[in-house]
């Protein structure tokens, strides 16, 4: 049975870093943006169309920049077929190796896999300055607006999962196995329990 570590995350809560410095740790391959790139040499489409789609929700992107219903189908139909790929993609990567999945909805996804799912959270303050710190293009932006674009990109991730699964919500406790809240944490303290966390899930191996 591979080892399969499933990371959902609010936008600047540090899901990433967490995902990143836990796959070094237990030595796990790691697919983050490696899978948007693997999609565009899949679908012929581009990474930075990929990556805005994903970032600005599934159909309401279309919905929003279409002119004509013409317009809008295509869209719509290139959009399934990336959320499809990636479906098929992710459970791919599932079935190669123990490895860790940053997003794209992967614990819905692999849910019938024993993956382990965590949730990273954190308080708007927490998240802001994280942002500030990991990107320079966040200073561009006054804090009212960088709030503004966590809480869309987040609407956007709730949407998508939405897509997956109907019953509960994106960040709903009961869909995961572990919940961290990174406020005032400083991420690489957190690495050793949280590897021992999951060897001891996997029965200490």
């Amino acid at each position: 049975m591979n080892k399969i570590i499933t990371i959902s995350r609010e936008f600047g809560s540090g899901g990433r870093e967490i995902g990143k410095r836990l796959a070094d740790e237990l030595q796990l391959a790691y697919y983050d943006r490696e899978i948007i790139s693997k999609l565009a040499k899949e679908t012929g489409m581009t990474e930075e169309y990929i990556k805005n789609i994903s970032e600005k929700g599934i159909y309401p992107y279309a919905f929003q920049f279409a002119k004509s219903f013409a317009v809008y189908s295509k869209m719509q139909s290139e959009q399934t077929q990336i959320l499809i790929e990636q479906q098929k993609l992710i459970k791919k990567i599932a079935e190669k190796g123990n490895c860790i999945i940053v997003g794209r909805g992967a614990n819905i996804i692999l849910k019938e896999l024993k993956t382990i799912d965590i949730f990273v959270y954190s308080d708007m303050k927490s998240k802001i300055e994280r942002c500030r710190k990991k990107n320079k293009d966040s200073e561009k932006l006054s804090d009212r607006e960088l709030e503004q674009k966590i809480i869309q990109i987040d609407k956007n991730r709730k949407n998508y999962h939405k897509i997956l699964m109907n019953n509960l919500e994106w960040g709903d406790k009961r869909i995961y196995d572990l919940c961290i809240n990174t406020a005032e944490v400083e991420i690489k303290n957190i690495i050793s329990p949280l590897a021992e966390y999951i060897k001891g899930y996997y029965g200490g191996n």
